[in-house]
């Protein structure tokens, strides 16, 4: 099977405005839940953890304040649209890889640490379980978007040849999984860590081939209301929750696994920013915005992999330190000393980036190696990240950190020689006027380069 892949010569746009509002606002989202939600207090030893969303009524705001729907919706235009301009599908996945791995070394050099220093200095083993299970748990998104980036290329040539059949099938195969998970089979609800994601990564690809730009207003607004209203019904009628975040002491989570449910979330999340995307865009282009998104986009990984750190130690200085105790959420107390608590935690946050942000900014390599080394990175990579979701930092970390490590390792690869650079672009060359000759038209070498690898790797 042939793979063909968007010509390097596309007429694409090197930049959406709406894409980087979409993952600013996604990530502040993300930060902002995930500091407000704790219910914290410390006694005896002992740190107590709740969740706020669990006042009643309040699960509504998790049909939008839970925004990874939309991560994965970007991530999948932005992917359509670098793989397009990529000389390779190989040289695409190596700098991906690269990208994603990188950032995440120095969380691992610090909380391989951090466990035995906490006990070291008389930390209670209770809270120090705590924090080495926070400051992992969200490494679960990592390892299921690197193997989304794995099989990118191949999801793109199907979303070609197949069109919407794609996304249908991946939600049909994931209403099967549900299907077996209810029925007695739990463990294979987390087949959908692929096929739910997987299929709202898809999407992403019709927004960056123009089909979901050309929707009007009232019809993204229509599609909002059907998303919504699936969601809706399968929450009235279905085994699933209210709320769209994993909550303490429910039955089921959507998240954990991730349940068919939030396809249609993600629908109607979607609709619902496609309807706003005019606004957006012309937000994001002002003088004062534009700036602050490419800030913020250039350092997404750090933002996402570091928020929860810095919740650690806030939570270590107040409640451990000086014994304060989060106030009933939705209380007047509540709400007066949330802002100086966000404002506390983003501070922190503030001074963890200026130290970590450099291994997500610095400009990856250009070599590339081998589309098997990178295969066997990407799923050692997964495995590692996903597993010490599972169990945290304070637990046996070593060996799913030594995974994380040799992933990164097997992404890099020797500069090539001066012989073989004196070489190679003589052969692209005659490939390039080959391929042209054969076809009757003009072709750049890139574009060809580009085919060539992708044959070899669905081949």
């Amino acid at each position: 099977m042939t793979l063909s892949l968007p010509s390097a010569a596309t007429d694409v746009p090197t930049r959406d405005r709406f894409l980087d509002a979409i993952r600013a606002l996604a990530i502040v989202a993300v930060v902002v839940q995930h500091w407000t939600m704790p219910v914290l207090s410390y006694d005896d030893g002992q740190l107590a953890t709740g969740n706020a969303f669990t006042t009643p009524g309040w699960w509504v705001v998790t049909w939008l304040s839970q925004v990874m729907p939309l991560v994965f919706f970007a991530g999948g235009a932005a992917n359509y649209l670098s793989l397009g301009r990529a000389s390779s599908s190989t040289a695409w996945l190596s700098s991906r890889l690269r990208r994603l791995l990188l950032p995440l070394l120095p969380l691992l050099a610090v909380w391989l640490a951090v466990p035995t220093a906490l006990r070291l200095f008389g930390v209670a083993e209770q809270p120090v379980a705590v924090a080495g299970s926070i400051a992992a748990q969200l490494l679960w998104f990592l390892g299921v978007y690197l193997l989304t980036i794995l099989v990118t290329p191949v999801l793109e040539h199907a979303h070609r040849r197949w069109r919407w059949a794609v996304p249908l099938a991946l939600t049909a195969a994931a209403t099967l999984v549900d299907i077996a998970r209810f029925d007695g089979v739990p463990y294979i609800g987390y087949l959908n860590a692929g096929f739910v994601w997987f299929a709202v990564h898809q999407l992403g690809f019709f927004y960056a081939d123009g089909t979901l730009r050309s929707l009007s207003r009232r019809t993204a607004l229509a599609a909002s209301a059907v998303g919504f209203g699936g969601t809706a019904v399968l929450v009235a009628f279905g085994p699933y929750a209210t709320s769209m975040i994993g909550m303490p002491g429910a039955a089921m989570s959507n998240m954990s696994p991730p349940a068919v449910v939030l396809v249609p979330l993600a629908v109607g999340q979607l609709g619902l920013v496609l309807a706003l995307r005019p606004a957006l865009d012309s937000w994001a282009q002002r003088p004062a915005v534009a700036p602050a998104l490419n800030w913020l986009g250039a350092r997404f990984m750090s933002v996402y992999l570091w928020h929860m750190p810095a919740l650690i130690v806030l939570t270590g200085i107040t409640v451990l330190g000086f014994g304060f105790a989060t106030p009933e959420p939705g209380t007047v107390s509540w709400l007066v000393t949330l802002p100086g608590w966000l404002l506390s935690a983003a501070v922190l946050l503030w001074a963890v980036l200026r130290a970590v942000t450099r291994f997500e900014t610095t400009t990856p390599r250009a070599a590339s190696a081998s589309p098997a080394r990178l295969v066997v990175a990407a799923v050692l990579g997964a495995t590692g990240t996903l597993a010490l979701a599972a169990t945290g930092f304070a637990a046996t970390p070593w060996p799913w950190a030594a995974l994380l490590v040799l992933a990164y390792a097997l992404t890099q690869t020797r500069a090539p020689s001066l012989r073989n650079r004196r070489h190679t672009p003589s052969r692209r060359a005659g490939v390039s006027c080959s391929t042209a000759r054969r076809n009757g038209s003009p072709s750049s070498g890139s574009a060809s380069a580009h085919a060539a690898t992708a044959r070899n790797w669905v081949a």
